[in-house]
């Protein structure tokens, strides 16, 4: 996903990768027009696979072709792990780190435009804390992001992430519920919590609450908070207090589910902590609490030694788990990562059975689909004629007048193209 926002001061930001990069880019914008930063264009980086670092040296090829006479600053994941590389790039101006990119005083337009180090880099793994950062909220009025928690402890085979955004640290639960009701009081419907390693959050905190108390707390102290929503979690640690606050009828009914894969020899090759059987118990286990619960899951297509069997266990997978929607990552080797010194499958294969599985999750997400036709919804508005979902489907608005981002409008479901719903007026 790529998000470009202008900036009032003449620069832009351009963002790769998470949800959580698209929180940073909203606090670095709001950094840039404060020091009146002009004339950059800022990239913010993702490192997940060596696909995207390739992307990132795209971007900034392609940006500073469209945009001469800007000054490149590139920042995020890709650039914290190989500050090098991206700061060898003739198009490149300033390489920061990702601790360093959410620091106003990084900003300072004589600091950014005219200082001598070009590098501006330091050990994440010394960052001990993660601050709120007040933000105005993210496409229009309809949803924002509060980031809760970065980094993360855990060292999955395949994932080089924890050496761009360091150890695990949560957010203060008060000042999370400070930031939400600043963007209810803004007008946004729904808060969408997000992190690196969501569950984790709250270990480093005094008396190590966890996720769920934090959700409750939220739900408690916020009551004019219409909808919140929990963004991507480990499979194994929800916590008995988020199992709990399922029922919630203002928490969205979407759980997004870090799998990986569907083989248990695979899992524990990644390093993962779940087990395939932990994974349907869990998604069991949510729809019994929450019927109407819809379930997305990240899978990777094609880990160093995944046979035809093992694949398989992931395509049964996404019908056992009941997935609406999934994303799908073809295997690509991080250098840095144990993975990457693995046997490889040959990349034809990789993108074979890449295609397959999402041929499989259009195929999951049209049956979900087709479970709210003929039935009245309220969808949140989000811009023009589309909007959501609390289960995350996406639909299309037809014959309404006065649409306006950020309420919920009533609406009767009436059909489908695969990937959405079409709604009419209620």
């Amino acid at each position: 996903m790529t998000i470009t926002r202008p900036l009032k001061t003449r620069s832009k930001v351009i963002t790769l990768g998470c949800r959580l990069n698209s929180y940073e880019s909203e606090v670095m914008r709001g950094h840039a027009e404060q020091a009146g930063l002009e004339n950059s264009v800022i990239i913010n980086t993702c490192a997940v696979t060596a696909e995207a670092v390739r992307t990132a040296r795209q971007t900034i090829r392609r940006t500073k072709k469209d945009n001469p006479e800007a000054n490149i600053i590139v920042t995020g994941c890709a650039a914290q792990i190989d500050p090098a590389q991206f700061a060898n790039m003739p198009e490149v101006h300033r390489v920061i780190g990702n601790h360093e990119k959410m620091q106003a005083d990084t900003w300072t337009a004589p600091a950014m435009l005219h200082g001598t180090e070009k590098i501006l880099v330091n050990d994440i793994m010394s960052v001990k804390e993660t601050a709120a950062h007040l933000i105005d909220g993210m496409e229009g009025r309809a949803r924002a992001y509060v980031q809760v928690q970065n980094g993360c402890d855990h060292r999955c085979t395949f994932c080089i992430i924890p050496y761009g955004r360091g150890n695990s640290r949560s957010v203060p639960a008060g000042e999370i519920v400070q930031m939400i009701r600043r963007l209810v009081d803004t007008g946004h419907f729904e808060i969408v919590l997000t992190g690196v390693d969501l569950t984790s959050w709250g270990a480093d905190l005094p008396g190590q609450p966890q996720l769920g108390n934090l959700v409750q707390r939220i739900l408690k102290l916020v009551p004019e908070l219409r909808q919140l929503r929990i963004s991507s979690i480990d499979a194994i640690e929800m916590d008995d207090a988020l199992f709990e606050t399922m029922g919630e009828p203002r928490l969205a009914p979407f759980m997004h589910l870090s799998l990986q894969h569907g083989d248990n020899l695979i899992l524990k090759r990644m390093k993962r902590r779940h087990s395939r059987e932990d994974a349907i118990e869990l998604s069991q286990k949510l729809r019994t609490i929450r019927p109407d619960m819809a379930l997305g899951a990240d899978i990777i297509a094609g880990f160093p030694t995944e046979t035809d069997a093992a694949f398989e266990n992931s395509v049964r997978l996404v019908e056992d788990c009941n997935l609406a929607f999934l994303h799908v990552f073809p295997y690509s080797p991080r250098p840095g990562t144990p993975a990457a010194r693995m046997p490889q499958l040959e990349k034809a294969v990789i993108k074979d059975r890449a295609a397959r599985l999402r041929e499989t999750g259009a195929t999951a997400l049209a049956r979900h689909l087709g479970t709210h036709i003929g039935q009245q919804r309220d969808v949140l508005v989000e811009q023009d004629t589309s909007g959501r979902l609390g289960d995350f489907s996406q639909v299309m608005l037809q014959g309404f007048e006065a649409l306006e981002a950020g309420r919920p409008v009533p609406a009767r479901i009436v059909a489908h193209d695969g990937r959405k719903l079409i709604a009419e007026p209620a």
